[in-house]
């Protein structure tokens, strides 16, 4: 019932949100395409896509060229001049071109294309001087040294980081998991212990992780930054993990006020949740009493206002979740709500038969019950279906909309306060005294165990057929358990008392007349072992 209802709530949402015009932003202003010139293994400045080359074919020729020179020990990076033109701006080596400025790429770069040529040769220049000093052979040597120390560094702390988090973690066991059980206690059992240790044991557990991270992520950027070969690498490194990080933590932060609300919320509905248990819990074992409220009725009650919770609890968090004003998600839930109306009929229909049954007190687990020809003790009443193990020990599963929709006898339901009448029928012949008849028929309930003792049995003259009397004799029982046990040492007797007195039954059919009339002479109307009632004269033939 809770995924229905859940289906049908967020269905309606989605709709309700997906009927909203959806108002598109603005684009953004197109960029130039630009790519970053990467010499050295740093990224010295930025070049945008001509009509004649694509950016990234442009810096890369540039790249190229500023290598070349730098590879040159005869060429003077103070040698490079600038070169203004009317509508570009050249970086010349000698006669070699080096870079054209396009006024476009001072229009990316929002600055006058003589000051940009100006920032591009002093970066030319400075990363040519960096690339011939980072290649000498003493330079390499050092930073092989920075690098060994820096993985020293490395492993001590991070063994020291295992050891310093072990520590903590038998600190807080020690100090505070004394502390956390007597909550649990003083909150009767609202705040579990082991949850709060286990969440504590998991923070900790992160927390060592990411600091080891941390660390690690220090010493890659920084023993890569040594050597030129792998320096672009340490920035793809910064660039690949910084900046997500940093689009994560502003949208964080951007969502905070909504997440401490849904936080708030989540805590609010967990609390009502287990007030809401330990309320039905209380109805269930009869320490809380309401009039005219049963105590079976405590647990399928608790269902339902557990489900009306989240429910509402949902409906209110979803204008918080994130995603939920995007289409994407507005068109998932249509689509799992539609799924769960079209497959869901049938199973709400016995849903509503299952609580209806609940409240309408038709039976109860331990019952014994007749569904139309099954007969059978309940085991289990689920919201879908009820199950019954039948009298020859079989499992009986029926839908509750087909109860709900058949006649349903109850044996056990007045059996203990009033028992249950256990009844038979026998034809006999009209030649036998019905009186005889009855009292023969007292003798053998009279004789069979497990019947009532305070309540008397009775027969009952069903109708005068064309060949015999229909007799029904009735007997009370309080055990329905003992039911079935109880027609069959009836119908024992019965036939072991007609025996003894002669008298054929005549059930089920009769085949032939006898050739003397059918017949009771009065005189024979109190045979034994009927006895005549005190108050009536007896015949003088009897005397």
């Amino acid at each position: 019932m809770r995924t229905v209802l859940m289906a049908v709530i967020l269905l309606l949402v989605t709709l309700s949100a997906f009927a909203q015009e959806a108002v598109s932003p603005p684009p953004p202003n197109k960029l130039y395409d630009s790519a970053d010139v990467v010499f050295n293994g740093r990224a010295i400045f930025k070049l945008i896509g001509i009509s004649s080359r694509p950016a990234k074919q442009r810096a890369k020729n540039t790249a190229n060229r500023i290598k070349a020179l730098a590879d040159d020990p005869g060429f003077d990076p103070e040698s490079i001049t600038i070169s203004a033109k009317s509508d570009r701006t050249l970086l010349l080596a000698g006669d070699q071109i080096i870079l054209t400025i396009v006024e476009q790429d001072a229009q990316n770069e929002g600055v006058e294309r003589q000051i940009l040529s100006e920032v591009y040769l002093k970066n030319i220049k400075r990363e040519i001087i960096a690339y011939r000093h980072d290649r000498q052979p003493e330079v390499i040597t050092r930073n092989l040294v920075y690098a060994a120390i820096a993985t020293a560094i490395l492993l001590g702390l991070a063994i020291g980081v295992v050891f310093l988090f072990r520590r903590m973690t038998a600190a807080f066991e020690r100090r505070f998991k004394r502390r956390v059980e007597k909550l649990e206690a003083q909150s009767r059992r609202l705040v579990q212990a082991e949850q709060i240790w286990t969440m504590l044991q998991g923070f900790l557990r992160l927390s060592k992780a990411l600091l080891v991270l941390l660390l690690i992520y220090i010493y890659l950027n920084s023993v890569l930054s040594l050597f030129p070969w792998t320096r672009y690498i340490a920035q793809s490194v910064i660039n690949y993990t910084i900046e997500p990080l940093l689009i994560m933590a502003r949208a964080v932060i951007d969502y905070m006020p909504k997440l401490f609300f849904l936080i708030i919320l989540i805590l609010v509905v967990r609390y009502l949740l287990k007030l809401n248990r330990m309320f039905f819990m209380g109805i269930a074992t009869s320490r809380i009493r309401f009039e005219h409220f049963d105590a079976e009725w405590s647990w399928p009650t608790y269902r339902i206002v557990r489900v009306l919770v989240i429910v509402f609890a949902v409906v209110i968090a979803y204008p918080y979740i994130p995603g939920s004003d995007s289409a994407a998600f507005k068109g998932i839930s249509i689509m799992f709500g539609v799924l769960f109306s079209l497959g869901s009929t049938s199973m709400l229909s016995n849903i509503i038969a299952g609580y209806g049954m609940i409240y309408r007190r038709a039976f109860k687990v331990g019952d014994r019950i007749k569904i139309g020809e099954t007969i059978g003790d309940v085991e289990e009443m689920r919201l879908l279906v009820t199950n019954l193990r039948s009298l020859k020990n079989e499992q009986v599963v029926i839908p509750n909309s087909q109860i709900l929709n058949s006649e349903v006898t109850n044996y056990t339901a007045k059996a203990l306060k009033e028992g249950l009448i256990l009844h038979t029928t026998v034809g006999i012949g009209y030649e036998v005294p019905w009186r005889q008849v009855e009292a023969m028929l007292l003798m053998a309930a009279s004789r069979t165990p497990g019947l009532c003792a305070d309540k008397k049995p009775f027969v009952l003259q069903k109708s005068l057929g064309d060949f015999a009397v229909n007799y029904e004799l009735n007997v009370y029982c309080d055990v329905v358990s003992e039911m079935m046990r109880i027609y069959s040492d009836l119908h024992r007797n019965i036939q072991d008392v007609f025996n003894e007195y002669d008298v054929q039954i005549m059930t089920p059919a009769y085949e032939a007349d006898a050739p003397e009339p059918k017949t009771v002479p009065k005189a024979r109307w109190f045979a034994a072992p009927a006895q005549a009632p005190a108050e009536q004269p007896v015949p003088d033939s009897l005397k």
